[in-house]
């Protein structure tokens, strides 16, 4: 089961530095100044948007896993991604419906 973010501010010593990020699930995070904030995988300057695309585009996971082996992403990761993206997707349509 995928946890909801909380939105609260993650910090931990990661590689010798302070890493602060928001939760989005175990493997997906939201790092004020990473990326602009947009959601990243843990620990990595990888947004789920590239993954996201290169999945659309007809790339398999294990294809994404030996392209991107220096990233530290799981094929768990990549599945976490794609769950909260349904999930963002199916809130945001049942809110456009509410508010129809």
């Amino acid at each position: 089961m995928i946890k909801k973010a909380t939105k609260t501010l993650t910090r931990e010593l990661y590689g010798g530095e302070w890493y602060e990020y928001v939760p989005l699930g175990k493997h997906v995070v939201a790092a004020p100044g990473v990326c602009g904030g947009r959601p990243t995988f843990k620990y990595t300057r990888l947004e789920v948007s590239v993954i996201l695309d290169l999945l659309a585009a007809g790339w398999s996971v294990q294809k994404i896993l030996r392209n991107y082996s220096h990233s530290r992403i799981s094929a768990a990761a990549i599945k976490e991604a794609v769950h909260l993206a349904k999930e963002t997707l199916l809130n945001n349509t049942r809110k456009l419906k509410t508010a129809a």
